[in-house]
């Protein structure tokens, strides 16, 4: 079974490629995909581009060209939630579109032809990757850079919400959140592509997980030493974690 591993900046990704064994480099509809093997596992290593259509596009290349068995994303996003800081990590349970909006049609935040506003993310592969999380934070030890973090990295599970949008104002990250809340739909952090993935992934029936990395709290600083911030943290993040859910996918 083939992985792919999903991430939108090539930053998101040069520790697991400098780790790909066998590595094969291709080409298709204007992306680059590596195929080899990592930690013993066969997988696809490809970068989405940024925003839903680019990602939705990479998505279906990834199962109609490559024939891979499930899609994980590894990446950041800017956390909304209470309690969801800086350095902190999301495993997304389910997905929405925060810019989706075809009222009074249908509900808002609903994409038609489906039968909610949630796009669910496959339950098994997101709790083993929960997992590997767990696993990952308890094993670091010193190993991450704290000088972003305010206190010690926690896993949240929950909802995650994409748009065409890198939020960086405050006031905006507030407009978006509080009406979800109020509909039910409370909201963890907020990035640029995981629910054209997932919508694509519920629609070829293949398993699809996501993670991400709080590199921001969507508002004045989000821009603030964010290439310093791959680096440190959300590239080391995204290695170990994929190392520990084949570990985890091994066992099962």
């Amino acid at each position: 079974m083939t992985t792919a591993i999903l991430s939108a900046l090539p930053e998101e990704q040069s520790g697991l490629l400098a780790h790909l064994e066998q590595a094969r480099r291709g080409v298709h509809a204007g992306r680059v995909f590596w195929q080899g093997s990592l930690h013993g596992h066969s997988v696809v290593l490809a970068l989405s581009g940024i925003g839903k259509v680019a990602a939705a596009t990479t998505a279906t290349v990834l199962i109609e060209r490559f024939r891979v068995a499930r899609i994980v994303f590894t990446g950041v996003a800017g956390g909304v939630g209470d309690g969801v800081g800086v350095g902190d990590i999301v495993v997304a349970q389910d997905y929405l579109q925060h810019d989706m909006d075809v009222s009074p049609l249908f509900e808002r935040w609903r994409v038609p032809g489906y039968s909610g506003v949630r796009l669910p993310c496959d339950a098994r592969l997101s709790a083993i990757l929960s997992e590997a999380v767990d696993a990952c934070l308890a094993s670091a030890g010193g190993y991450f850079d704290h000088e972003f973090m305010s206190a010690s990295p926690r896993l949240h599970r929950g909802l995650v919400a994409s748009g065409d949008r890198f939020i960086t104002c405050a006031q905006v990250a507030r407009d978006l959140r509080d009406p979800l809340r109020a509909a039910g739909h409370d909201v963890l952090a907020v990035e640029m592509e995981g629910a054209a993935v997932a919508q694509v992934c519920l629609d070829y029936a293949l398993p699809f997980a996501a993670v991400r990395t709080i590199s921001d709290r969507a508002d004045d600083s989000a821009h603030v030493d964010f290439p310093c911030f791959m680096q440190k943290v959300a590239s080391r993040y995204a290695e170990r974690i994929v190392r520990e859910l084949f570990r985890v996918l091994q066992k099962t």
